[in-house]
């Protein structure tokens, strides 16, 4: 078996770069799209059903755009022409969104930027794996996690700075998106595009047959670009997807009848959509196909222990993460700031100073990445995890004890720790237990236990926020940190195969 040969610093650096784009962009999501929604008069309880655009299409876009990019071998390589495309949509849909003219046109637009910024992300997770050894990943990891936490101090910072140090307006007419933000945006969608760039421009990937070498396997033997052979039991399949059709069709008809909330909808349509692919893939593979939608459902079906024992917590984790991005402008802006009209001033001096806060956090998680391969070198990944989850949920617990919105950066810190942790730690462990051949494909599975924590969130906080909150939008934020440290719990059930740094 031939070693893979280990990167040096600037490797490292050139590899990951394009996640300063991606990061820029997503910060700037976080941080402005509840104030979009607003401005173009969204209410507070729609705020997350109208969030839910983007995870769906994260749930759809990752696993197809690994699958495809674990198949791919052409002159750009195997993930870097998922950068290219992923890039070109994302900068242009970032051009547009903030001169939304209406609420449902903005809408659209975050979906097709959650798209976008998928097909650049998820290949770039993928990267990693294929081009370091094991021993290095966490290293990998947290270079990534590193450009993420520095880009998106700017990224969130934007819209503060510009009207703050450049004076460009920070509030306009009513249904008007203040010109802060739209420069904002303009300049994030030219980051996104010239960064990854440069990771796709400076980085050469493995070729097939050079990844086939490292993992001790003859060049001629199998596709090193696909998958393998595999058996399917069709007939389970088919009951599955069967009770699960069932399943979301009388979820959905109690949902209506009993008048819950709407977004619960997307649950239950989800298990019976889900339920169908099933159906679908049992009976292609009946027919004979052993590929698409057929390898995926059986991969799902078939993930990795560590990965399964992962998936819990990172669902807890999310829930809390979200939670988060939903509702910090709401809750800082009226718990802190006194205000949830947002013309004006107080309210707007609120949202800039949410942006100010995830700056703050993301800083942290810039500084805190450099010492997760230590730490978990001299404990372990998992034990390292653990502490940096429970801090974070104390964290963010915290924003309700602090009414001096200046006392909120301590609450920023711990929740910057967990999140340097999240961003590099879980897919560490992930990267070392998954088949090379399947990078890809389970890095956008492993998307799902972000995904589906989101549509939770949407579908749950705005019926708690309205009826056991009493609009109180900083209560979800407790709730979120009580789940975080659920998730701390949670990673215990987690056997780690591996503890290279």
């Amino acid at each position: 078996m031939k070693a893979k040969p280990r990167l040096d610093f600037w490797q490292l650096w050139n590899m990951s770069f394009g996640y300063v784009g991606i990061q820029f962009g997503f910060a700037l999501q976080n941080a402005n799209v509840s104030r979009i929604f607003e401005t173009l008069g969204a209410s507070i309880d729609e705020i997350p059903i109208l969030w839910i655009a983007g995870p769906v299409t994260g749930l759809i876009v990752q696993p197809i755009v690994g699958y495809m990019s674990d198949r791919t071998w052409n002159r750009l390589g195997r993930r870097k022409p998922f950068f290219l495309v992923g890039a070109i949509l994302a900068s242009l849909a970032l051009f547009v969104m903030p001169n939304s003219p209406a609420l449902w046109f903005a809408a659209g637009m975050l979906w097709i930027l959650d798209a976008s910024i998928n097909i650049t992300m998820e290949p770039m997770r993928a990267f990693v794996g294929d081009m370091l050894p094991d021993e290095q990943r966490t290293s990998g990891f947290a270079m990534q996690t590193f450009f993420i936490g520095a880009s998106s101090v700017v990224g969130s910072l934007m819209p503060w700075l510009l009207s703050n140090v450049f004076q460009v307006a920070n509030t306009a007419p009513e249904g008007v998106v203040p010109d802060s933000v739209k420069w904002s945006f303009i300049l994030g969608g030219g980051v996104y595009f010239i960064t990854v760039m440069w990771t796709v421009f400076r980085v050469k990937e493995y070729s097939p047959e050079e990844q086939q070498a490292f993992h001790g396997e003859d060049p001629g033997q199998g596709d090193a670009a696909g998958g393998a052979d595999f058996e399917l039991n069709h007939q389970r399949y088919a009951m599955g997807g069967s009770l699960l059709v069932v399943g979301g069709v009388v979820f959905t008809a109690l949902i209506q009848s009993l008048g819950w909330d709407k977004g619960l909808y997307i649950l239950s349509c989800g298990a019976g959509a889900y339920g169908v692919l099933q159906l679908i893939a049992a009976w292609r593979y009946r027919a004979g196909s052993r590929s698409g939608l057929v390898e995926i459902i059986h991969d799902l079906g078939n993930m990795p222990t560590a990965m399964r024992q992962l998936a819990l917590a990172q669902v807890f984790t999310w829930f809390a993460l979200f939670a988060f991005f939903i509702y910090a402008t709401g809750a800082v802006t009226s718990h802190h700031f006194g205000s949830s009209d947002p013309q004006s001033v107080a309210y707007n001096e609120g949202a800039n100073w949410v942006g100010v806060l995830m700056s703050v956090y993301n800083g942290v998680a810039a500084l805190v990445a450099f010492l997760l391969p230590i730490l978990a070198k001299r404990t372990s990944r998992v034990s390292t995890h653990m502490a940096c989850l429970i801090i974070g949920g104390f964290g963010l617990a915290s924003m309700y004890v602090f009414r001096n919105p200046h006392f909120l950066i301590i609450s920023m810190i711990g929740l910057g720790i967990a999140w340097s942790s999240l961003l590099t730690l879980p897919y560490a462990i992930l990267s070392s237990v998954v088949p090379y051949r399947k990078m890809g494909v389970y890095m956008g599975m492993f998307n799902f236990f972000i995904v589906i924590p989101q549509i939770l969130a949407a579908a749950v906080l705005g019926l708690l926020v309205r009826t056991v909150f009493n609009g109180q939008a900083i209560l979800a934020l407790v709730l979120g940190g009580a789940s975080m440290v659920v998730a701390a719990v949670l990673m215990l059930r987690v056997k780690d195969e591996h503890h290279g740094t």
